[in-house]
C-alpha cells in the first residue's frame, strides 16, 4: 500500500504544483492589495479586508460550482471522449454567467445598508468604491475558472499557471501606478488597488480562453460550435454537482466571513490583525487546495477508466501530503508570527494581535488540510451532496456557535472567534475523511 501510495503522489504532484501555483499566484493579487493598502492606513486596510470577506461569499460560491467542470471534464477525458469533455465548457459558460448577474445586482443593492454588518464608520465610509469594482471583477474570474478547471481536467495545468503568474505581475505594478500616482496616474488610494485587480483580471481571462482555442492538444476537445443545441444538458449536469458543492463552499467561507464581521464588533485592530493573519492562512491554504484539485482530477479520470483499484492509493497518499506540508506552515506561523505580521503593517498592536492569531491558525491548519483534501477525493466521486450537509453542520451549527460564546461570553476576544474556527475545522475533518473512508469501499465492493 505505501509504495501504491508513494507511486501515486508522484503522479498527483505533477497534477497539483502547477494547480497550486497558480492558486498562490491568484492569493499573490491579494497580498499584494493588502501590503501597499496597508501603507496607506489601518483603516483601508480594515476596507480592504471587510470588502474581500463579503466578496468572498459569491466569489466561493462560484468556485464550488464551477468545479462541476473539473469532475465532468475528468470522467469524460479518462473515458476517451473529449467532445463530451468539450460539452463541460459550454456548460460552465451558462453557470458563470447564471452566477454573475445576482452577486452584481445584490453588490449594488447592499451598498446603501453596508453598515447593517456593524463595522466601524470609517470603514463604511472607505469601503464603498473598491467593494463594487472588485465585485465587476469577479465576472472575468468566474470566466477564467471555467477554461482554467478544463485545462486542468484534461492533464494541462501548466499553461493555466504561467498565465495566472503573468497577471500577478500585472496585478501588483497596476496597484502600484494606480494606489500611490506613479507614472503620472492619479493617487487613487484603496480604489486603485480594486482598479488594478479589475484590469489584470480581465487580461487573463482573455489569455486563459485563447490558449486552449489555439493549443493543438486540446483542440479536439474544445467546443467549436458555441451556440449549438444540448447547452441546457450540459449546464443540468454542472449545476447537479456543482451546486451542492458550491454549497459547501458556501457554508465554510460565510463562516469564516461571519466570523470577520464578529471581529468588526470588537474593533479595527482586530479586524486589520484577522485581515491580515486571514490572508496568511489562506494562502498556505492554496497547497491542500491544490492537491484537492489534484485529487479529483485524478479520481475521476480513474473512474472513467474503470481502475477503481488506485482510488484508495491516490486518497490517502494525497491526505499524507497535506498533513505534512500543512505541519510546516505550524511551525512556520509559530516560529515567524511577529516577523509575517510586520510585512503588512506598522502599527504593534496589529503586530502582536495577528501573531497570536497566526498561533491559532497554525494549529486549525492541519484540520483544514484534511477535509479539502476529503472534500476533492469526494467530488471525484460526484459525491458533493452529503458534503454539503456536513458543511452545514460544522461551520455553522458548530464553528459559529462556539466562536460567539469565547469570544463574547467568556470574554476571550479575537482569539476566542478564531478558537470557533478550530473546533469547527476539527468536525468537518473527521467527518469528511469518513465519509471518504466509506465511500472508497463501497466503489471498491462494486467494481
Amino acid at each position: 500500500m505505501l509504495r501504491s501510495m508513494l507511486s501515486e503522489n508522484r503522479r498527483t504532484l505533477s497534477l497539483a504544483v502547477p494547480i497550486i501555483s497558480g492558486h498562490l499566484g491568484q492569493m499573490l493579487m491579494g497580498l499584494v492589495d493588502s501590503v501597499l493598502v496597508g501603507r496607506v492606513g489601518v483603516v483601508p486596510l480594515g476596507a480592504c479586508g471587510f470588502a474581500n470577506t463579503l466578496l468572498s461569499v459569491p466569489l466561493v460560491l462560484g468556485f464550488g460550482v464551477l468545479s462541476a467542470v473539473s469532475v465532468r471534464a475528468a470522467h469524460s477525458h479518462g473515458g476517451g471522449r473529449p467532445r463530451e469533455a468539450g460539452e463541460s465548457v459550454r456548460g460552465g459558460l451558462a453557470a458563470a454567467t447564471i452566477l454573475s448577474v445576482p452577486v452584481l445586482v445584490a453588490l449594488y443593492a447592499l451598498l446603501p445598508h453596508i453598515g447593517i454588518f456593524g463595522q466601524p464608520q470609517a470603514v463604511n465610509d472607505a469601503v464603498g468604491g473598491y467593494l463594487i469594482i472588485c465585485g465587476w471583477s469577479m465576472v472575468p474570474v468566474f470566466f477564467t475558472c471555467v477554461s482554467k478547471n478544463f485545462c486542468e481536467a484534461l492533464g494541462r495545468p501548466w499553461e493555466p499557471f504561467w498565465i495566472m503568474l503573468g497577471g500577478v505581475l500585472l496585478n501588483a505594478l497596476l496597484a502600484w501606478i494606480l494606489i500611490f500616482g506613479k507614472w503620472g496616474a492619479p493617487a487613487m488610494g484603496l480604489e486603485g488597488a480594486g482598479l488594478a485587480t479589475l484590469l489584470a483580471r480581465i487580461v487573463v481571462m482573455a489569455a486563459m480562453f485563447a490558449y486552449p482555442a489555439l493549443s493543438r492538444s486540446l483542440r479536439a476537445a474544445w467546443p467549436s460550435e458555441w451556440f449549438a443545441g444540448g447547452a441546457g444538458a450540459s449546464l443540468r449536469r454542472i449545476l447537479a454537482i456543482g451546486l451542492p458543492a458550491g454549497g459547501l463552499h458556501l457554508c465554510e467561507v460565510s463562516g469564516f466571513a461571519f466570523g470577520s464581521i464578529m471581529m468588526g464588533w470588537i474593533g479595527v485592530v482586530p479586524l486589520a490583525a484577522h485581515q491580515i493573519a486571514m490572508t496568511c492562512a489562506a494562502t498556505t491554504f492554496m497547497v491542500p487546495l491544490g492537491l484537492s484539485q489534484a485529487v479529483c482530477v485524478r479520481i475521476g479520470q480513474s473512474r472513467g477508466a474503470g481502475n477503481t483499484g488506485r482510488l484508495r492509493a491516490i486518497s490517502f497518499g494525497a491526505l499524507g501530503l497535506a498533513v505534512g506540508f500543512m505541519g510546516v506552515f505550524v511551525v512556520v506561523f509559530m516560529m515567524f508570527g511577529r516577523a509575517i505580521a510586520g510585512w503588512f503593517v506598522a502599527d504593534p498592536q496589529v503586530v502582536l494581535l495577528t501573531a497570536q492569531l497566526l498561533l491559532i491558525a497554525g494549529i486549525f491548519q492541519i484540520f483544514d488540510g484534511i477535509q479539502v483534501v476529503s472534500v476533492g477525493a469526494l467530488r471525484g466521486f460526484e459525491d458533493t451532496r452529503m458534503p454539503m450537509y456536513i458543511g452545514i453542520l460544522s461551520y455553522w451549527l458548530v464553528a459559529l456557535p462556539v466562536s460567539w460564546l469565547a469570544g463574547f461570553v467568556l470574554g476571550w476576544g479575537a482569539r476566542g472567534v478564531w478558537f470557533g474556527f478550530v473546533v469547527g475545522l476539527a468536525v468537518a475533518a473527521a467527518t469528511l475523511l469518513s465519509r471518504l473512508i466509506w465511500k472508497i469501499g463501497r466503489t471498491v465492493e462494486r467494481s
